[in-house]
């Protein structure tokens, strides 16, 4: 954070960033219970969740608050895919890499036996099964997904291996409705739907936001009103309109954000445009 909105507003961060402390996240309680079940259940038991929805609606948030309150645990191992978008040769590499092994990709067989193994000496020493965690898991292929679900699991599937965790927009729930792979739709055993917000989730986000940066008294409540109205329902846009905010009352060092700001950065300009006189067809007069 700049030390000019530190100086200005006695902000201990800026509360719109993308790079939040996890105290300074705001998680619902539809988000909190999904986190509970797979910190108490799943990771126990093993098997597939999922993160849906659009775009803006929280997901990767949602990903990096269960992310951070599974390290706590003790005798855990946490992990994620970082390029999901990848073949099934470079899936093995990454797989190899995040799981220390050293996996040859042009032997398939011989790393789905070496991950297998080390998950099933992992589960003899405690029954918290390792988590894997795939932010944008729509851009995954067919192949990748049903060569996961067939390594995550033994004993003809009754023994889980593995906790996963997929998030993604709808292409991932359009994705997992395909004959392909209807096996893997099936095994989802625990789903948290990301919806458009309403006015008030809107504004207890904001609230908290402020209040957890040091300054709940920086905007005015009629502007956190007409953010919250204009933002879609959705966070990402609540915060990008918030930070512009906030950048401008700081480059103009105002006291306080409220409503005249708001119109003077985001209010269409009402200065009509100079009409241009028709062309005349060739001879007119």
């Amino acid at each position: 954070m700049s030390q000019r909105l530190q100086a200005l507003y006695g902000l201990k961060w800026n509360p719109f960033s993308p790079e939040l402390p996890l105290e300074a996240i705001y998680v619902p309680p539809r988000v909190e219970n999904f986190c509970w079940r797979i910190e108490n259940a799943l990771v126990r038991e093993g098997g597939f969740a999922m993160i849906h929805g659009e775009p803006g609606t929280g997901k990767s948030v949602v990903m990096r608050v269960l992310a951070e309150k599974l390290e706590r645990l003790t005798d855990l191992t946490v992990v994620s895919i970082n390029h999901p978008q990848s073949n099934l040769a470079d899936f093995y590499r990454e797989m190899g890499d995040i799981f220390g092994l050293e996996l040859k990709p042009h032997n398939r067989w011989g790393g789905f036996r070496s991950l297998r193994d080390r998950w099933l000496s992992h589960l003899q020493s405690t029954r918290r099964r390792p988590i894997l965690l795939i932010d944008e898991a729509q851009e995954m292929s067919a192949g990748v997904l049903n060569e996961l679900r067939l390594m995550a699991s033994a004993r003809f599937d009754s023994q889980p291996l593995l906790c996963v965790v997929l998030s993604g927009d709808t292409r991932l729930t359009d994705k997992l409705r395909c004959d392909e792979l209807l096996p893997l739709g099936s095994r989802i055993r625990s789903r948290l739907a990301t919806e458009k917000a309403s006015t008030d989730d809107l504004l207890a986000c904001l609230d908290h936001l402020l209040t957890s940066a040091g300054a709940p008294q920086l905007m005015t409540p009629p502007l956190r009103h007409t953010l919250c109205e204009h933002a879609l329902g959705n966070y990402r846009v609540l915060t990008t309109l918030a930070n512009e905010l906030l950048t401008t009352a700081a480059h103009r060092e105002l006291p306080e954000l409220d409503e005249k700001l708001y119109f003077d950065v985001f209010a269409p300009s009402t200065s009509s445009p100079r009409r241009v006189p028709a062309r005349q067809p060739n001879g007119a007069r």
